[in-house]
């Protein structure tokens, strides 16, 4: 039974869902999930967590990302991105200089009101169901932290390459249009890499071309504990504690307060655990029941 974290380096014109059910086939394996859903038109990063690995997904959604996204001026669409219908054009006067003036407004936390073109909730409706009935309706700026915001490449006089590291929730084609209105010429995003997300990188994404053409398709998968690897490791002391942590019932237990990996005797990853004043606690538990 595969059971693990898989890294896929998500192809354009692929929805999340769409790699989901493609290593469900691969993997014979239903219970499979993502953190951070990409638009089809973006690539890169896509963590999947596969067999009991899918209880850490709650978790994974929590952690900063990275990407690096392609910036055109002069240019509006209706879903803020190049494969929606173009509603504006402008002469584009703004130079890199100008571009590098307006970056520190959108670093920091900041404000961002949700595009039309998304799977926000309005009255039991997505955004984007709203919107291709020609639908808008208001909507509340949410707060979002740009930890890092630099151009990296100017592709042509009016395109650019944008680093952005961001938190959860934050909508990179938004920061490009916000960016663009700020230079008064408007502004969309043409292309989205995502570099980095749930704490993994590109270095460790796999293509399921390569998934599909291994022998052994869960070889491939990285232990659950991966992700938890910034935590430190407990090995319990007894099987009798393992019992207990196994039961869900707490545990006393010397040591500094903190979230743990938790390990049996034997070594099996079983629970990432709090320690709080000698007791030990589950947060989650990974072991197969």
């Amino acid at each position: 039974m595969a059971n693990g974290i898989l890294i896929i380096d998500k192809p354009a014109g692929w929805t999340s869902h769409d790699v989901v059910a493609k290593l469900r086939g691969i993997l014979h394996e239903k219970r499979i999930g993502h953190a951070g859903t990409l638009d089809p038109m973006a690539t890169g990063v896509l963590p999947v967590f596969v067999g009991r690995a899918t209880r850490a997904v709650e978790f994974a959604a929590e952690r900063e990302k990275e990407y690096l996204a392609g910036l055109r001026l002069g240019l509006t669409t209706d879903t803020q991105d190049t494969t929606g219908t173009v509603t504006a054009t402008h002469p584009v006067t703004a130079g890199r200089a100008d571009l590098e003036a307006v970056l520190p407004q959108f670093t920091g936390d900041i404000l961002q009101i949700p595009p039309m073109y998304s799977a926000i909730k309005r009255q039991g409706q997505k955004l984007y169901e709203l919107a291709r009935r020609g639908q808008e309706v208001e909507r509340d700026p949410r707060p979002v932290t740009i930890h890092a915001l630099e151009i990296l490449d100017q592709p042509s006089p009016t395109e650019y390459t944008l680093r952005v590291a961001c938190s959860k929730g934050t909508y990179v084609r938004t920061l490009c249009h916000d960016i663009g209105q700020a230079l008064g010429c408007g502004g969309t995003m043409y292309a989205l890499r995502r570099t980095q997300a749930a704490g993994f990188t590109l270095d460790q994404a796999v293509t399921l071309e390569a998934v599909q053409a291994a022998a052994d398709p869960a070889g491939l998968l990285l232990p659950v504990e991966a992700y938890f690897a910034h935590h430190p490791a407990l090995t319990l002391p007894s099987a009798r504690a393992e019992r207990k942590v196994r039961n869900g019932n707490p545990l006393s237990l010397p040591g500094e307060d903190g979230v743990y990996r938790v390990y049996s005797p034997e070594g099996a990853f079983l629970a990432l655990s709090r320690l709080d004043q000698g007791r030990l606690t589950t947060i989650k538990s990974f072991f197969e029941v």
